[in-house]
């Protein structure tokens, strides 16, 4: 990394090469979900780099929180954008996934070929409770940054209510808490500023290339031409792919994966039990197990999480044996570069067409108020998906209609609760424990 210039002075713009080389590395360091991938990031461009402060980076990560699909993914490709116009967009959100597509497809292959080994299976046992904790750490993260005052803790709780015991569909818990977000900037503005709603937000990293009070380039003022161009572009993309596609269950991949792209909000952690109903109940693509395993490979990748979809791809192509039962591996590929295209394409169109609007807003409360209250919603519903995969875990053999059936494993519980400390208390970074996991469950399989 280069030092960085002097914090009285605004750093140099970057240029096209090292903004590449900087995504490319991102691409193969982002590891933790989004919560280790968001502070990775900020660490890097707001801290070190300085490309952009505190305040915008968090008002476009506050944009890619409302947004349906992985939000630290579509938090590269705005900064992308802003440094280096479409091109920089795009060129930063697809080296933020393709390292982790080869990596995943590698690894899933080695899962399906070899995972009935004593080996395997211990690895993944150990995995499993550690990725519990990874999503339990991940809403402390998010919470102890988004949930600055009671108010949002409130909401929050709420979120979590809403979605845990009453099942409510996280769209219309967006919808809700933008609309208290809106009413809450209004009546209690204080309460709902941007700088008010995360940790940091007032720290002074010295002045940045993009900062507060940046007038705004050039492409990042809204154009109706440059709209349409790109919707329509988009479109034709995604309509020649679905042409190729004339094998039944890729045709079925792309489209539902469009569709988990567009109605499913929150991120990664939000958008799993709709991939994990669709994938194993209404597809029959893979197994319950087999998609907590997908889980587990996904934390222990670069990447975002959501790419455990590559995952489902690859495990439902090789099911199926869409090209024969001797060409497994370039079914599998295939199913994962399917399910990994068509679920990011639409996070392309939702930054780039939006996000100069989102630009024009930073500093505007009635518009920075409803994102404030859906990042607190948000918390909620990642607690409820670290519940969710506690209980399949913990109590593997249960049932919905029993859920607490089939005995209690004291074991993983155990591990669960030493990695979340390790992670909490003793800073661990997320592969180191996902590594010392995968060994406690390794020795315990073999003994």
């Amino acid at each position: 990394m280069n030092a960085s210039p002097p914090l009285t002075q605004h750093p140099a713009q970057p240029s096209f090469r090292e903004a590449f080389l900087f995504w490319l590395k991102l691409g193969f360091i982002s590891f933790g979900g989004p919560a280790g991938q968001i502070a990775i990031m900020h660490q890097e461009l707001v801290e070190n780099r300085r490309w952009i402060s505190e305040r915008r980076f968090l008002h476009a990560l506050n944009y890619c929180m409302v947004l349906p699909g992985p939000e630290a993914q579509q938090l590269a490709i705005y900064i992308g954008w802003l440094l280096h116009r479409t091109w920089g967009g795009i060129v930063a959100g697809t080296l933020f996934v393709l390292p982790s597509l080869f990596i995943l497809a590698a690894l899933t292959y080695i899962y399906l070929a070899f995972g009935d080994l004593t080996l395997v299976q211990g690895i993944f046992n150990g995995i499993k409770p550690a990725v519990v904790a990874i999503v339990v750490f991940a809403a402390w993260r998010i919470g102890s940054r988004a949930l600055k005052n009671r108010l949002l803790w409130a909401l929050a709780a709420v979120s979590f209510v809403a979605i845990f015991i009453f099942g409510i569909p996280f769209p219309y818990i967006v919808v809700g808490a933008g609309l208290l977000g809106a009413l809450g900037g209004k009546l209690a503005p204080d309460k709902f500023r941007v700088g008010g709603g995360h940790a940091g937000a007032d720290k002074d990293y010295g002045p940045a290339l993009i900062d507060d009070n940046t007038p705004p380039l050039p492409h990042t003022r809204f154009s109706w031409t440059y709209l349409v161009t790109l919707i329509v572009a988009a479109a034709i993309l995604w309509g020649a792919a679905m042409a190729v596609l004339d094998e039944p269950v890729l045709r079925t991949m792309g489209e539902f994966f469009t569709k988990a792209a567009l109605v499913t909000f929150g991120g990664a952690y939000a958008v799993l039990p709709y991939v994990y109903q669709g994938g194993v109940d209404t597809y029959g693509w893979l197994t319950g197990t087999q998609m907590i395993d997908g889980l587990a490979l996904g934390e222990t990748t670069p990447g975002p999480l959501i790419m455990v979809v590559a995952f489902v791809g690859f495990v439902g192509a090789w099911t199926k044996e869409i090209f024969g039962p001797d060409a497994l591996l370039l079914a599998g590929f295939v199913g994962a570069s399917v399910a990994t295209f068509f679920t990011f394409l639409p996070s392309f169109v939702f930054i780039l067409a939006g996000a100069p609007l989102v630009e024009s807003t930073h500093g505007d409360l009635k518009f920075t108020a409803p994102l404030t209250g859906i990042t607190a919603a948000v918390v909620g519903v990642i607690l409820n998906l670290a519940l969710f995969f506690g209980w399949h875990v913990i109590f593997p053999h249960a049932t919905e209609a029993a859920p607490f059936s089939g005995g209690f494993e004291w074991f993983y519980a155990l591990i669960s609760l030493g990695a979340f400390i390790a992670l909490w208390k003793y800073k661990q970074d997320v592969m180191s424990v996902i590594a010392a996991c995968a060994s406690i469950g390794l020795v315990q399989a073999l003994i």
